[in-house]
């Protein structure tokens, strides 16, 4: 696993209460939606890689969602979640590890990242991104990605990352993930500050 990187996010989640933190949503709105229009049911297999402290599974787990997975790099912030979540944790299959590096089992039919990718600023790190995605993601499967848009912030907490609209990113990943449907967010973080974000829901067709 990559210190470094493990390192920086266990110190962003020990720095940060939940509700302080840029990214937090108490209830993500726009995930939920691109979840419901993949049409899955219930049962369908689902990760959130980057999960963290994201409160994405409570609302699942609400809805009856039952084959949950969570996957981070910060155990700090797995804690964080299982803690919240009480009883119900043992309901999530919990995955502590650097997603660049991690053995995903799979096969996923719903992919949901909000804000992992558009940190990976090097094409290496891109590259394995898309290794671990194309490896755990079934054909026909979801993928539901969320990144800063063009006029979005340049950096966040404490890297650079790199911005997309939804044809750039499309591009970066290739002709093997179909967009069908995207969606603009100004997410306004506790600070008061307003980001933009673009959500896209692409179809895996290899």
């Amino acid at each position: 696993m990559n210190s470094g990187r493990k390192a920086h996010w266990e110190q962003v989640y020990q720095d940060k209460e939940e509700g302080q933190a840029s990214w937090f949503q108490p209830r993500p709105e726009t995930s939920l939606r691109l979840i419901a229009s993949t049409g899955e049911p219930a049962d369908a297999p689902f990760i959130d890689v980057g999960g963290g402290v994201s409160r994405l599974v409570d609302h699942l787990l609400d809805q009856d969602w039952s084959n949950l997975s969570v996957l981070d790099i910060s155990p700090s912030a797995l804690a964080y979640a299982q803690a919240r979540l009480g009883e119900r944790a043992t309901q999530i299959n919990w995955l502590e590890t650097d997603l660049l590096e991690a053995g995903l089992q799979g096969p996923y039919r719903i992919w949901h990242d909000r804000a992992v990718f558009h940190f990976l600023t090097e094409a290496e790190d891109q590259a394995q991104y898309l290794h671990q995605l194309k490896h755990a993601l079934e054909p026909g499967g979801h993928l539901i990605i969320a990144t800063f848009a063009p006029e979005g912030p340049e950096a966040c907490s404490g890297l650079p990352v790199q911005r997309y609209s939804p044809g750039q990113l499309g591009h970066t990943l290739g002709k093997a993930f179909r967009l069908n449907e995207t969606i603009a967010e100004e997410h306004h973080t506790p600070a008061g500050k307003i980001q933009s974000f673009n959500y896209c829901r692409f179809q895996y067709q290899p």
